[in-house]
Order: structure tokens, then sequence, then C-alpha cells
């Protein structure tokens, strides 16, 4: 006969505390692996998930650069997701607007421009530190579309890119003040007037760059020699600054957002 079910009467067998206490450690060992593994895998992921991230935002700087130098500035940022190989919201979860990806595309340029201002101010020859400067940066603008719009144009979000710019105008007034106090460069130049010769030069390379690529190089040299001390009729009035920056505000809000 089977042995009779123990009843809630019945006495209770006692257990080994032993046996109880080393189940007990077992079971928290394994759950505290378990969370070192969840913890592990937790970290792995978010590594890894950086590691895309910055991928991605390497792939975009990259595309936006080849688009811009060959296209300007005036080329979408479908484009430029095309060109990197991600999706358009891949594109802005990275860079938020226009401006910041041209930041981040225009940052190695800004960093030559503001290399070229060193040099020249470190020229022991005021005019031919003035002038070579002035080549330098119009040759940039003949090597890449992208940059040639980009200093005919103003983008208050893009702070890094704007900060490199304002250091670039008081470098490139103390040229001015250099090469003026030398003799050489006509009393009433303005820095400014360094703004619509980059505009002039922008608008030949747009016009030119396919069948006449050098053509830049005459406007500049016409310019320079312009620009030196002759006994000549006295300029009009130059632009004020405002009404220059206006006019790259204006150039800047007519590029397409996408």
């Amino acid at each position: 006969m089977p042995a009779p079910l123990p009843s809630a009467d019945d006495e209770a067998v006692p257990v080994d505390a032993t046996e109880t206490t080393e189940k007990h450690a077992t079971g928290k060992q394994a759950a505290e692996s378990q969370a070192t593994g969840n913890e592990d895998t937790g970290k792995h992921c978010s590594r890894r998930l950086r590691s895309d991230a910055e991928r991605n935002r390497d792939l975009i700087v990259r595309a936006a650069r080849q688009v811009y130098a060959g296209e300007g500035l005036g080329a979408s940022m479908a484009a430029v997701a095309r060109r990197a190989g991600v999706g358009i919201a891949t594109l802005f979860r990275r860079f938020p607007t226009r401006a910041h990806l041209v930041d981040a595309a225009f940052a190695e340029s800004m960093e030559a421009c503001a290399g070229a201002m060193e040099a020249a101010l470190a020229d022991p020859d005021p005019w031919h530190g003035f002038t070579s400067f002035i080549e330098h940066v119009c040759e940039m603008q003949a090597l890449d579309r992208g940059f040639a719009d980009l200093l005919t144009m103003t983008f208050p979000a893009a702070e890094t890119l704007e900060a490199k710019r304002a250091e670039a105008y008081l470098g490139f007034a103390e040229l001015i003040a250099r090469a003026q106090a030398a003799g050489r460069l006509r009393a009433d130049f303005s820095p400014d007037d360094l703004v619509v010769l980059l505009m002039a030069n922008a608008g030949v390379l747009s016009a030119t760059h396919d069948a006449a690529p050098d053509a830049w190089r005459r406007l500049v040299a016409y310019m320079l020699q312009a620009f030196a001390v002759r006994d000549g009729e006295p300029l009009p009035p130059a632009p004020s600054p405002g009404t220059l920056h206006e006019a790259m505000v204006r150039l800047s809000s007519e590029g397409p957002d996408t």
C-alpha cells in the first residue's frame, strides 16, 4: 500500500543548514554572473553604437566635402546623404541644419586659411605678405567651389566657422595696416574690399571653371595692381560691413535645405 501523504499536522522534516547556504550562495553567484554579463553586453552595445555613430559622421563629412567641392554649397543635403551612403534621417540626426554640416565640412579649410594668414603676417615684406594671402585664398576658391561660395556667405549657426572668419578678418586688417604703413597699399583700401574681390572671384570661377579654369588668376592680378599705390583717381566709397553682411546672409539663405 502506498505511504500516506503527510498532513499539515505531521512534523516537518529538518533540512541541513549547510546545504541551504550552499544553494543560496550558488544562486547568488549565478545572478551576479548574469548581471555582470548583462552589464558587459550593455557596454559593448554602447561602444558599438558610438563607433557606428562616429563612422556615420565621418562618412557624411567626407561626402559633404566632395559634393560641395564639385557642386558648391547649392548642393542639397539629400545629395550629401546619397554620396555618404546613409539615410537622410541619419544625416539630420548628426547635422540638424545645413549650417551645422558646413561647419564640420570646412573646418580643415578654415584651419588652412588661418595658417596662410599666420604665414602672411610673418612675412618680412608687408606687401608680399598682403598679396600672397589674397592669392592663396583665391586659389583655395578655385580648387573648391564650396569654399568659393563659403567666403561669400555667412552662417551664424556655424559657430566654429564664424569664429575663424572673425579671426581672419582681424588678421587681414593687420595685413592692410602693415602694407599701408610700408607705403605699398593704397590708403583707401578697406577690409571689406576683400569680400568684394572674393565675390567677384567666385562669380568668375562659376562662369569659367570648365572652359577657362585659370581665368581667375587674371582677375586677381588686375585687382592686386589696382590695390597698389598709384597716381590715380579716388575710388567710390567702399560698401559698409552691414550691407555686405546682409548680402552674404541672403546668399547663404538661398541654398536648398534638403
